[in-house]
């Protein structure tokens, strides 16, 4: 048995979406680019706000940073309310591998999402720059380990947790989150997709790889926006899945992945989060590898997304890295 718990765990920390093996930077690195991973923007009253797992000379056991802008071009920052930090450690759940957060609006208040030792847990602020506090610290689910939360909100009011399960891969599963975004009706709990397409495993590992969950609605139709292949890949990719419910099941699109090497020239291209600008201009941030050698520290970009019908596509040579 603890050869094989050993197994898992090794199996667990190979896949990990968000683990920065060094956060010594190279020496190469200009110092106008952002490095963030697993990036998410917040847009409130007129300020874009950018959070994500740190990435570089900052561990990211330290909690997340948090930059601003007014034009996605300019960017300023870390501007955390704590020397740079929107949540810091010591006000939150866990004491490592803070990863992929979301920030979002609700009752008044500022909530983010965020993993921290394999677990999702939820802290609250009075502003978007924090201090983010985890009142209970304690995780969301208290079962298995889980990484990469998404709530997402439906029409009806009932609302949802996506996040990613690390079991015989890392495997996208969705449960319905209580009002409270603290907890998750267990009974609801549902698989929604894991790697089993060519694109989605490039290496042909046992540990397939489906993570960085969004989620939107539109038209009626739901769509599970996710990233494939271990995030050291060099094909790390971006695709999409639609359904007509929540819990699935999901159709995964032909045309995946929609971003990747091809359309923006660079390794690594994934795991982010959908946003809408103040012209309602949907817009698709990530991250990518540092360069053709070296994974990290990873750097933050934002690539155009755009309906077409039904369909969910990139829009060619909008791609671009984020500066400060």
């Amino acid at each position: 048995m603890k050869k094989i718990l050993t197994l898992i765990t090794s199996l667990c920390v190979f896949a990990a979406c968000s683990q920065e093996k060094n956060t010594d930077p190279p020496k190469e690195i200009k110092a106008s680019t952002i490095l963030l991973a697993d990036p998410t923007i917040f847009y409130n009253s007129g300020t874009y706000y950018l959070y994500g797992t740190t990435s570089g000379n900052i561990p990211n056991g330290e909690g997340f940073q948090v930059y601003t802008s007014s034009d996605l071009k300019g960017w300023k920052g870390p501007v955390g309310a704590q020397n740079g930090l929107a949540l810091k450690k010591a006000d939150a759940f866990g004491d490592k591998g803070f990863w992929a957060p979301q920030v979002l609006s609700y009752k008044n208040k500022f909530y983010m999402i965020y993993t921290a030792n394999e677990n999702i847990a939820t802290a609250v602020s009075d502003s978007p720059l924090g201090p983010f506090k985890s009142e209970t610290k304690e995780p969301i689910i208290k079962t298995g380990n889980q990484i990469d939360p998404f709530v997402f909100m439906d029409d009806d009011g009932k609302k949802y947790l996506y996040h990613v399960r690390l079991t015989n891969g890392n495997r996208i599963f969705v449960a319905e989150i209580n009002d409270d975004l603290q907890s998750i009706k267990p009974e609801t709990l549902t698989e929604c997709i894991s790697g089993t397409l060519p694109w989605e495993n490039t290496e042909k590992t046992n540990w397939p790889v489906t993570e960085g969950p969004t989620v939107l609605k539109h038209n009626g139709l739901y769509y599970l926006i996710y990233s494939a292949n271990d995030f050291r890949n060099i094909d790390y990719a971006v695709g999409y899945a639609t359904s007509k419910s929540p819990f699935g099941p999901w159709e995964k699109s032909k045309d995946s992945p929609i971003i990747s090497r091809k359309n923006t020239h660079q390794n690594g291209i994934g795991h982010g989060d959908v946003f809408w600008d103040q012209n309602q201009k949907m817009h698709y941030i990530l991250h990518t590898h540092f360069n053709e050698s070296a994974v990290s520290p990873r750097k933050a970009a934002i690539i155009d997304i755009e309906f077409v019908g039904n369909e969910l596509k990139a829009v060619d040579n909008s791609f671009y890295f984020l500066q400060n």
